[in-house]
């Protein structure tokens, strides 16, 4: 008897155990935990893109060059990684998404074609990349995520592949009132997958089987999150595959058409603006942020002075700058309330351009910095020549009004 109230008593506590850790996963870290996480991270691979990217263009050897832009290109993988994990977790939680903005496709599938490149070169693979004429020059959706997607099923296909090659292609059909149904195809010659193991591949946390786990490793969750964005887009994620032979992954998106941007009219005043030593106030109140947006500016050839919180950057600014940039996420008051302050000042001092900088991708975020009165948004991780072409066009809009 008393040996059967034991295991009677045993038994709830066994069932607690399998309970918790059942819920034990990336998905089970609460969303806006994940999202902290994820604009620290991106503040962090800001400096590694950044100093890659400036180390490319300094006076190095043809190897060195190469070494540089991998560091580069590594960072971007990264930081789309990041993105994919936070949106796990928010698609868990039921409160993912998408942002809303114009994009250059074909310059989004040049730049996944560099990564591409690097990724297939450590492993002796070709790379190729095929962008169709008949590609929109504009598209409004969420780049970021459709980069993070195909950042995956790149790297999937690369670490599935251990001769032959790789392919990216871009293409997009009409798809009526002003939309245009975007084709991303990630194809290679590597092992393949039986019609059991497609069947799998979706499942959060599941590989395709067993012996692929213990042979290439993985969490499982990247290709269930890149069905759920590809659905979110109005398109799908499809599979086709032979076992031995080789597999092709199709992104599908259904996106609206951009507006056709008219051509500049003024390149030598764009050209002067670049050449331009400005004086520019950052306000981050990351040590290693300032760090890094300091060696970025210095070595576009500006003066840059920095402040820690909002209130300094609204004080700062009344001694008069070329334009400011300011973080979003700052202590004391944030970077929109900071702006709007600015803004209320008047005058020239109240019109100065002001980029907006934050490591996070929340839904509604660019249009309030604009509202706020920003004239520029930008995600982390940055790059200098992104950083130079958000000043560049700022300051020369200011000094142009309409």
């Amino acid at each position: 008897m008393a040996r059967a109230r034991n295991k009677q008593k045993r038994k709830p506590l066994r069932r607690r155990v399998r309970r918790r850790g059942a819920t034990r996963s990336a998905r089970s870290v609460p969303a806006g935990a994940l999202s902290v996480f994820a604009h620290d991270m991106r503040t962090s691979l800001t400096g590694i893109l950044a100093l890659g990217e400036l180390l490319a263009s300094s006076n190095l050897g043809e190897r060195e060059r190469q070494w540089a832009s991998d560091i580069k290109t590594s960072a971007e993988h990264l930081a789309a990684l990041t993105t994919l994990m936070v949106d796990a977790a928010k698609a868990d939680a039921g409160s993912l998404t998408l942002q809303q903005e114009v994009f250059r496709p074909r310059r989004l599938i040049e730049a996944l074609g560099e990564t591409l490149a690097v990724r297939a070169q450590t492993k002796g693979l070709r790379a190729a990349v095929k962008i169709a004429d008949g590609l929109p020059e504009r598209l409004i959706g969420d780049a970021v995520r459709l980069r993070a997607a195909l950042e995956n099923l790149i790297d999937n296909a690369v670490k599935f592949t251990a001769q032959g090659s790789v392919e990216l292609e871009a293409r997009a059909n009409p798809a009526g009132r002003g939309r245009a149904q975007l084709h991303c195809i990630v194809r290679d010659s590597g092992i393949g997958l039986t019609r059991a193991e497609i069947k799998r591949l979706f499942r959060p946390f599941a590989q395709a089987s067993a012996d692929i786990a213990r042979r290439y490793g993985g969490a499982g969750l990247g290709l269930s999150v890149v069905k759920l964005l590809a659905k979110r887009m109005g398109g799908d994620l499809t599979v086709s595959s032979t076992p031995g032979r080789g597999s092709a992954f199709d992104f599908s998106a259904v996106l609206p058409i951009g507006p056709v941007e008219a051509q500049e009219t003024a390149p030598t005043r764009q050209s002067a603006m670049l050449a331009r030593r400005l004086k520019i106030l950052c306000a981050e109140d990351n040590p290693y942020g300032r760090v890094i947006l300091s060696t970025i500016l210095t070595e576009l050839g500006h003066r840059v002075d920095f402040v820690e919180s909002g209130e300094q950057a609204v004080a700062a600014a009344a001694r008069g700058y070329d334009a400011i940039l300011m973080d979003v996420t700052l202590t004391g008051i944030d970077g929109l309330e900071a702006t709007r302050r600015i803004r209320a000042l008047g005058g020239k001092l109240g019109a100065t351009p002001i980029i907006g900088i934050s490591g996070h991708s929340e839904p509604g975020d660019r249009e309030a910095a604009l509202t706020a009165g920003m004239n520029a948004y930008l995600h982390k991780p940055l790059s200098p020549s992104m950083l130079r072409e958000a000043i560049t066009a700022a300051t020369a809009a200011s000094s142009n009004p309409r």
